[in-house]
């Protein structure tokens, strides 16, 4: 968990000071949690979630001591894009078997059970702001899982191996060089 923590920061930046977790326990629920010292399956509230938050919040699992969304480390979001705020959990994903690159290490941003941030706009807003980096960021609406960045132009080209347009070689080749170590089989 160490060496996420240190990649999530080199990528994402530091936690932010000004931003805490407050009410939000979206997380608490949400997320599949396989660590050494904690486990609870996806989808299901944690055994210490307690209607004032986290009932053992002083003596926590070290990975909910140091696991943060990416509303806690992003500036550039807004403070309405906290998860209990707009429906939407955005958090870094390390798959250890991806099926591609973009997998790897990418951005989820997940659509919360009951959550309006399609229609009010909020996940519009929150997916331009992530899809400025060079970082894939997927969308899941508890559905499906779509990649959102790069966009198709782009990841056709860097998930075939096939030449990319001349207009685009320069940024297929970024996406490339940065996620290539992904590639299934290598």
């Amino acid at each position: 968990m160490h060496d996420a923590a240190n990649l999530e920061t080199n990528m994402l930046g530091p936690v932010l000071a000004d931003r805490s977790c407050g009410d939000c326990t979206a997380c608490c629920t949400v997320l599949q949690v396989a660590s050494p010292d904690f486990a609870k399956p996806a989808g299901v509230p944690c055994a210490h979630l307690t209607a004032n938050g986290c009932g053992i919040h002083a003596v926590r699992p070290h990975i909910c001591r140091t696991w943060f969304c990416v509303w806690r480390r992003q500036a550039d979001l807004p403070d309405a894009a906290r998860p209990d705020r707009s429906g939407l959990l955005v958090s870094m994903n390390f798959v250890p078997k991806p099926q591609n690159c973009f997998e790897g290490v990418s951005i989820n941003v997940r659509l919360l059970a009951g959550s309006d941030a399609i229609e009010n706009g909020m996940a519009a807003r929150v997916l331009d702001v992530l899809c400025e980096y060079l970082i894939p960021v997927w969308f899941s609406d508890g559905d499906k899982k779509m990649l959102m960045h790069p966009t198709p132009d782009i990841a056709r080209p860097v998930l075939s191996g096939a030449p990319a347009p001349a207009e685009l070689q320069d940024e297929v080749a970024a996406w490339r060089e940065q996620y290539g170590m992904f590639v299934p089989g290598r």
